[in-house]
């Protein structure tokens, strides 16, 4: 796909070719928080504050507290830190700078948030931080890693930028491979990790600058096992994920739930699969929150990994198989597109925003020309897109003007002094500037319809805040409803998966809602003779349903607060696909939610008022055709 097809600025916006490259103009911290209010929330592909208006995510990584020691010898020992950059399990710099000053330079940058990564083990780390490891800070001292954090949250808050809680590690080891950090349950069970995460939603709740909870850094291969994306076993990211972020939304309704994808998976030798899918597998598995309104995808690219690539250079793990860097400009645009933008595209299940929350480049001194044209190109591709960001990574040391990580965009040396992106000598400053001026949507995000997918494949799925609030509503049966607003339009044959939306969705009314599983309520004569029906009562609509096997076993209807026609039609897809054309995508029909089995699907003015299904001709009690009427 060419880089003309990304460009989806909305109309009477600015061009989204990025221009001339041009220094950010940098907000001070009370301009920064002036200019927007959490919580965050979505519309649409968009990002939006508390006054609707869009919240571009430029972001930065602030990382150091999820560790910097890379897994061998002492953990102060520079040679075996990061980049000989020992962070004590900080975020880098509060040793060589003033809080103050730091954030003065992200100022600088033209960021407005920044994501910054913890590990689990700083939970419970007692320790108290060495005087040296804050000495640009002593009003730090005789703190924790954890306290730390809390003062670097606050200081970041109270001068205007939106963190981003970033679960990047179990452990302290940094970074990569088998370092016992490669899942949400690699060294921890997911019972504890989800428990870790309440504990930070919880420690932050009262701080709505706090507005993100990006559940796990780049999830990859162990030693013996690929995470997987719905396969409902120990290494099911898409269910852990919708698990947490569902449980850290009870604790704190504000957050938005960032969920990244599987950053690698299988063996890397060349006749073997193996491959980075990132978002690919939410085509057809997008994630349904009970607040349909806080979801976010992430994903991460870097000029010397690809599709098939770790980005190893020689050794283990080295192929033969095509970098980023090696792909021309319009070759990486497509698979930019195919690995991540997709799901930007509106009227869909899967529709989100997506962020990238890690790209980046070795800045002063690099001379590899591929990673420089692939930086300028991938930012190139962001700007078009207009899509939300996070450089990696925000701080570094430097000594004598020679950068320690030439990656990061802020050096320190021991004295305080700063070495900025910006100053001469980075060739990423034009690549910089040009992504951070681009031309963006700005201002208020009309309200768009929502598209949900349910998912019983494996287990429940109940994302209504009301229904658990109550006892199980189809004992024995795998049971799915949709978030609180949205109703039931579609149904999968033998799948049991389901499409939920609130286009046109009439207002909730009151009474009690309904499971039904019999025909007491097919009052209006026999739209489907012959066949078993599960019909909602008069004034309800379809919002949940329940399965034995894969045969219908219950629906549930909620009542509407207002009287609903009572015109009917009935749609048959026991012999094929019967779903709304994909000419528009306003009905989510360009996806697939349901690969490999037929789907019916109501259009999105209407409701399904009931299910037909028979155990004849083999049948197997699985949904047959749909009773769809108007909502209004």
């Amino acid at each position: 796909m060419a880089l003309s097809a990304l460009a989806v600025v909305p109309p009477g916006t600015a061009s989204a070719d990025p221009g001339p490259a041009a220094a950010p103009v940098p907000l001070t911290g009370a301009q920064l928080a002036a200019s927007w209010a959490g919580p965050l929330s979505t519309r649409g592909r968009y990002v939006v504050d508390a006054s609707g208006n869009r919240f571009k995510l430029r972001s930065g990584n602030w990382s150091g507290a999820q560790g910097t020691w890379q897994g061998s010898g002492s953990t102060t020992d520079p040679a075996n830190n990061q980049a000989g950059q020992v962070s004590y399990n900080l975020p880098l710099g509060l040793d060589r700078a003033p809080l103050a000053e730091i954030l003065a330079g992200f100022h600088s940058l033209g960021l407005n948030s920044v994501r910054l990564p913890f590990a689990d083990a700083m939970i419970r780390d007692t320790t108290v931080v060495p005087d040296a490891a804050v000495a640009a800070n002593p009003q730090l001292r005789g703190s924790t890693p954890l306290q730390v954090y809390d003062a670097v949250v606050a200081a970041l808050t109270a001068d205007g930028f939106a963190v981003i809680l970033n679960n990047h590690t179990t452990t302290y080891r940094f970074c990569c491979g088998l370092d016992g950090n490669e899942r949400w349950n690699s060294s921890q069970s997911t019972g504890q990790w989800v428990e870790d995460w309440l504990f930070m939603a919880n420690r932050y709740r009262a701080n709505q600058r706090v507005v993100g909870a990006d559940l796990r850094n780049e999830v990859r291969r162990d030693v013996w096992d690929d995470p997987n994306w719905g396969m409902g076993d120990g290494h099911d990211e898409y269910a852990a994920f919708e698990e947490a972020g569902n449980r850290i939304l009870q604790a704190d309704p504000d957050l938005l739930i960032i969920m990244e994808g599987i950053n690698w998976q299988g063996i890397p030798l060349a006749g073997l699969p193996h491959g980075r899918p990132m978002l690919k597998p939410v085509a057809t598995l997008s994630n349904t929150l009970i607040d349909s309104g806080k979801l976010v995808y992430s994903a991460h690219f870097y000029a010397y990994t690809g599709s098939a690539n770790t980005g190893a250079s020689s050794g283990m793990g080295a192929t033969g198989d095509p970098r980023y860097q090696d792909l021309t400009p319009e070759q990486l645009a497509a698979v930019v597109d195919e690995e991540a933008l997709f799901v930007t595209r509106s009227g869909q299940h899967f529709t989100a925003p997506v962020w990238i929350s890690e790209f980046g480049a070795g800045g002063r001194g690099s001379t590899d020309a591929k990673e420089h044209a692939w930086l300028d190109d991938f930012t190139a591709i962001l700007a078009a897109h207009d899509t939300d960001f996070a450089v990696w990574p925000l701080v570094g040391w430097h000594n004598g003007g020679v950068p320690q990580d030439s990656w990061a965009l802020l050096h320190y040396d021991r004295a305080g002094r700063r070495l900025s992106i910006e100053d001469p000598g980075d060739w990423r400053a034009d690549a910089w500037n040009r992504l951070v001026t681009a031309p963006s949507y700005t201002g208020p995000v009309p309200e768009a319809p929502r598209w949900n997918l349910l998912d019983l494949d494996h287990t429940d799925q109940n994302v209504s805040r009301h229904m658990l609030a109550l006892p199980d509503w189809s004992s024995g049966n795998r049971k799915g409803d949709c978030p609180d607003g949205q109703r039931l339009i579609g149904l999968g044959r033998s799948d049991s998966r389901g499409l939920c939306t609130d286009a046109g969705q009439p207002a909730a009314g009151p009474g009690e809602w309904v499971t039904v599983t019999d025909e007491r309520y097919v009052t209006d004569g026999d739209w489907a003779s012959g066949y078993n029906k599960l019909q909602c009562p008069a004034g309800h609509l379809a919002v949940g349903y329940g399965v034995h096997n894969n045969a219908m076993a219950s629906l549930l209807c909620a009542p509407a607060a207002t009287a609903l026609p009572a015109t009917a039609r009935v749609l048959w897809f026991e012999h094929g696909d019967n779903r709304p054309p994909a000419s528009t995508g306003a009905d989510s029909a360009a996806s697939d939610w349901a690969p490999g089995y037929y789907k019916g699907q109501c259009a999105s003015g209407e409701y399904v008022a009931g299910v037909a299904m028979t155990w004849r001709w083999l049948h197997g009690g699985v949904p047959d055709a749909l009773l769809c009427r108007p909502v209004a």
